[in-house]
């Protein structure tokens, strides 16, 4: 008696913490299920994913229904006494069968939004090259190119000094890009992906799209979205030191605001090709080349250009830096061979090329006092 009423006491506790949890706030943060996304195949992921959990809980139901039935009614308290038989054809025909059905069932649908997703429909009206480095996605709006080329990287935009808990996490830590990637909704969408240097993973859940970025290997996936917002991913591929540091963040606008904005990043393409003839001075090319190492050279050789002993070399009177001009724009064209020195030569304009080569060899403790121009840069590769 004494058991049965600890038994019961017990069971109304969890039924009382139970009905907490699934109370208020707390049933509202306790999100178990998948996240419906904001496309055409990740509703089909979704759908596949609400029909495949519902025909589980009702084999379940039924399963166990009938286990523990025949455990209440057949137990030995009752007086049941066990068969004797040890088979029967037309029961195990019965299981064999409406399992195939259920299989059948259950693989037709997925059949149907497997082959949707690796659908690809080159008339699309977006096409995107997405093209992963370490540790930064360039993109590329390739139906631009016969005008003027819209291409741009996109970087962590989250401050190192975030990362080394020296100052506080901002809200999207690690989680926010510099330049986002702009797409339209209500519009066909192609991506082009493929990598410059090691194997990538270009991953955003609210898409359903996730395709390995491979160096030699154009892969394609294709999205309709339908709701604007701001989406982000990651690289979901082990891709080295920073891999961690490598966000997607992707802004789905109204087609009018895609358009404008396309037109926008036109007209920059077009003044940044102007700007390679344009007389520079030493501060104008130190402030636009501090933005630049920022982004694509703080990683290494940190912020006051000491790099890290042993591992990257430091800037702060290296000979490649400090010497010649020719040397530096050598070094961040063609990389370093054999280090982990990328080059920069086809991932760079020459404006930014030349505003990064004056800002090293002009800040810390380097003061050469010279001006690495565009037309350096763009004599330098002529030259090769």
């Amino acid at each position: 008696m004494l058991n049965r009423l600890r038994f019961r006491s017990l069971t109304a506790a969890m039924v009382l913490i139970v009905a907490g949890l699934l109370s208020g706030g707390a049933a509202a943060e306790w999100q178990v299920n998948m996240t419906r996304g904001v496309t055409e195949i990740s509703n089909d992921v979704f759908n596949l994913h609400m029909l495949i959990f519902i025909i589980c809980c009702i084999i379940a139901v039924l399963v166990f229904g009938v286990m523990f039935y025949a455990m209440w009614a057949h137990r030995k308290s009752r007086g049941a006494v066990a068969e004797t038989w040890h088979e029967n054809h037309k029961l195990e025909v019965v299981w064999t069968i409406i399992p195939l059905l259920i299989l059948l069932g259950m693989a037709v649908p997925a059949t149907i939004t497997l082959a949707k997703i690796y659908q690809d429909d080159p008339q699309a009206d977006v096409t995107v090259m997405i093209e992963g480095y370490q540790w930064r996605w360039r993109y590329t709006y390739l139906e631009e190119e016969a005008n003027a080329p819209v291409s741009f990287f996109s970087s962590l935009a989250t401050p190192r000094e975030a990362v080394a808990n020296v100052v506080d996490k901002p809200e999207d830590y690690l989680l926010e890009v510099d330049n986002p990637l702009y797409l339209p909704t209500d519009r066909s969408i192609r991506f082009l992906i493929t990598a410059n240097d090691v194997i990538h993973s270009w991953w955003v859940p609210a898409f359903a799209v996730k395709k390995d970025a491979v160096p030699g290997i154009v892969n394609t996936a294709n999205t309709f979205i339908l709701e604007e917002g701001t989406y982000r991913g990651m690289c979901a591929e082990l891709c080295g030191r920073d891999h961690a540091f490598m966000p997607i963040v992707v802004e789905a606008v109204s087609p009018e605001a895609f358009d404008n904005w396309m037109n926008e990043q036109r007209e920059e393409a077009l003044a940044l090709a102007e700007l390679t003839s344009k007389d520079w001075t030493l501060d104008e090319l130190t402030t636009r080349g501090q933005q630049v190492y920022n982004s694509f050279c703080v990683a290494c050789h940190q912020t006051n250009g000491q790099g890290i002993p042993g591992v990257f070399p430091a800037l702060v009177g290296s000979p490649k830096v400090v010497g010649l001009p020719e040397d530096t724009i050598e070094v961040l064209v063609n990389g370093v061979r054999g280090s982990a020195m990328q080059a920069f030569g086809n991932q760079l304009s020459d404006v930014d090329l030349a505003s990064v080569a004056t800002y090293i060899r002009n800040s810390w403790s380097n003061s050469t006092g010279d001006i690495v121009a565009p037309i350096d840069v763009v004599n330098y590769k002529a030259g090769q």
